[in-house]
C-alpha cells in the first residue's frame, strides 16, 4: 500500500526508551487514501509517541471497507527503497503486482511480503469480486546491511496453533506469519528479529504468551477491547511493551471471538528517514529516491539539484506490468521548498 498523504511529514525514527513495566497507547489517526469517498486507514506507526516497534515502522489498519461505496483498494504503480512489506488481510482479496515480475492474489489468512530492497514499483487494487475489504499493511525497516538487496517476493500460509485458556480450556488460535511463537515457526525470510501474528481468543478467556525477553511489542486489537498485562486496549489502539519481559498475557473480556495483531521484535539500533513511500538515511537519500522514480516515470522533477541525483539512477524501480486500469503511476508529493530537517523520533511522554 502505497502512503497517499499530499504532504508526507519526513520522520527520522531511532530506537526509544520506555518504562518496561508500562503498557504505553497509541492512539490511531484516520488517514484518507484518496478523495472524501475514497477508503481510509487508522495509522498508528509511526506516531508522535512511537516510530518503532522493533523494524516494524509502518502499521495501516482498515475495515471493514464497503468496497461498493468507496471503491476499495486502488493503488496505482508506485515506489518503495529501503523496506519490506506485510500485507495481511481479514476479509476481501488484493491483486498485487510489481517490477521484479511477481503477481499475486491476497487473500486473508495468507502473508504476502514484498521486499523492496535498493527499489521497486508495485501496484495494488482489490478485485470485482471483493465487496468488503479489511485487514491491515505493514512495512519493516531493512537494516543498513541490507537495505539496498535485491527486491523480492514471498508468500506463506500459516497453519493455526492453539491457544491454550490460563484455566486450561481452549483459549483460541493463532498463525505466526513472521518469526516465532508457541512453537510455530515461519520460513519467511527477515533482516532482523521479528514476530508477527494474529491471534483469535474466544470470549472470556486469557492467555499468556512466552516471548523472546529481547524483543519489543505491541498487540492491536481489530474488532473489540483486549486487556494486556492488566490494562484495558480500546479496539484499534496500538498497546506497546517494551523488552524485558519473558510472557505476555492477553485477556478478552467480551463476548464475542477477539482478533488480535501481536508484532515484536528487537530494538532497531539505526535511525531512519522516511518520506512518502521512502526508507532511508537522510536528507539527501530521499531527494534521490524521489528523482529517480520522478525520472522514471516522466513526471515533472522539482529542482535542477533533483535531476543531477536522478541521472543515474534512472532503472532503480523499474515498470510493472498493469492491467489497462486507465490510471498512470503515481507522481511523488513535492518536496518542501526548503532543506528537509530530520527529526529524532518520539520519546515517550515522560521524557518529552
Amino acid at each position: 500500500m502505497s502512503n497517499l498523504e499530499l504532504e508526507p511529514q519526513e520522520t527520522l525514527c531511532g530506537a526509544d526508551n520506555v518504562d518496561s513495566a508500562a503498557v504505553e497507547l497509541i492512539v490511531p489517526r484516520d488517514v484518507p487514501l484518496g478523495g472524501p469517498r475514497a477508503m481510509a486507514v487508522r495509522r498508528t506507526l509511526p506516531s508522535k509517541e512511537r516510530s518503532l516497534i522493533g523494524a516494524w515502522c509502518f502499521l495501516d489498519h482498515y475495515g471493514p471497507d464497503d468496497v461498493s461505496r468507496t471503491g476499495g483498494m486502488r493503488v496505482p504503480p508506485h515506489p518503495h527503497t529501503g523496506l519490506q512489506t506485510v500485507s495481511w488481510l481479514f476479509t476481501g482479496e488484493i491483486e498485487h503486482r510489481d517490477s521484479a515480475g511477481h503477481q499475486a492474489l491476497v487473500r486473508p489468512g495468507e502473508l504476502n511480503l514484498m521486499t523492496a530492497g535498493r527499489g521497486i514499483n508495485h501496484s495494488e487494487y482489490s478485485t470485482s469480486g471483493t465487496t468488503v475489504l479489511h485487514g491491515a499493511q505493514l512495512w519493516t525497516a531493512l537494516p543498513d546491511a541490507s537495505r539496498h538487496t535485491d527486491p523480492g517476493f514471498e508468500r506463506y500460509v500459516p497453519e493455526p496453533v492453539a491457544l491454550v485458556d490460563v484455566r486450561g480450556g481452549h483459549g483460541g488460535e493463532a498463525r505466526v506469519f513472521l518469526g516465532s511463537l508457541l512453537g510455530s515457526v515461519s520460513p519467511v525470510r527477515t533482516y532482523s528479529p521479528l514476530l508477527g501474528a494474529e491471534l483469535t481468543l474466544e470470549p472470556h478467556t486469557a492467555v499468556v504468551l512466552d516471548v523472546d525477553p529481547t524483543y519489543e511489542h505491541g498487540v492491536l486489537a481489530d474488532n473489540g477491547d483486549v486487556t494486556v498485562e492488566g490494562t484495558r486496549v480500546p479496539q484499534g489502539v496500538l498497546a506497546y511493551l517494551a523488552p524485558d519481559r519473558a510472557a505476555l498475557r492477553l485477556a478478552n473480556e467480551g463476548d464475542e471471538p477477539l482478533r488480535l495483531l501481536v508484532l515484536g521484535g528487537t530494538p532497531f539500533g539505526e535511525e531512519i528517514t522516511m518520506w512518502w513511500n521512502f526508507v532511508g538515511r537522510d536528507h539527501d537519500e530521499i531527494v534521490g529516491y524521489r528523482a529517480a522514480w520522478q525520472r522514471e516515470i516522466g513526471a515533472e522533477t522539482a529542482s535542477r539539484g533533483e535531476e543531477e541525483s536522478a541521472a543515474h539512477d534512472d532503472a532503480r524501480f523499474g515498470p510493472v506490468v498493469e492491467l489497462a486500469r486507465g490510471e498512470g503511476p503515481l507522481p511523488a508529493p513535492a518536496l518542501p521548498h526548503v532543506r528537509l530537517r530530520p527529526r529524532r523520533g518520539a520519546r515517550e511522554r515522560n521524557h518529552g
